[in-house]
């Protein structure tokens, strides 16, 4: 403990300038929020669903709520009920043992509902394809409007997907 609180005395504070911010990101993220007022009026709400997944792509969801992304900050934010979603973000092949509680989630959401595949394991069923457990991609069992394809995908690609599907269907929305 005595070394560490010596080399904390030693090393001092640092005088060095902090790194400039970059603003392009902070004014695509104004608009970004300006196309979701003007699609919803309000915050999109985004209920994920790990349908079996290998936890790659929710490491990637999780890294759009740190302070660099902020999306809460841009009116996207997740919601622990499908009763209070506009969207389904859902991850991971689609498991036999998952295929019934993403159906029902589905069916909890109300219309008009906007379903998103993140991953390549959702869009086509990925590595785990042929594996007895799993009943296949996503679409076997939902229509789809929007598949984010990677393995993982990273968060800004997760974003415009999210934004693709809240653009492509903006138009059947209610305000």
């Amino acid at each position: 403990m005595w070394q560490l609180l010596k080399q904390i005395a030693r090393t001092g504070t640092p005088n060095e300038r902090a790194p400039q911010g970059d603003d392009a990101w902070h004014t695509e993220s104004q608009q970004i929020q300006q196309d979701i007022l003007d699609v919803l009026g309000r915050a999109l709400c985004i209920r994920q669903i790990d349908g079996g997944s290998c936890n790659g792509c929710e490491l990637e969801i999780h890294a759009l709520n740190n302070p660099y992304y902020n999306i809460e900050g841009m009116g996207i934010r997740f919601v622990a009920s499908p009763r209070h979603a506009d969207m389904l973000l859902i991850t991971g092949p689609l498991t036999l043992n998952m295929r019934e509680a993403v159906w029902q989630a589905y069916e909890a959401t109300p219309h008009p509902k906007l379903v998103v595949a993140a991953g390549e394991c959702a869009c086509t069923g990925g590595m785990f394809r042929d594996s007895y457990a799993v009943s296949g991609p996503l679409s076997t069992l939902l229509p789809v409007d929007v598949t984010i394809p990677g393995c993982p995908p990273p968060p800004i690609d997760l974003l415009k997907g999210i934004l693709t599907a809240l653009r492509v269907k903006g138009a059947t929305l209610p305000p």
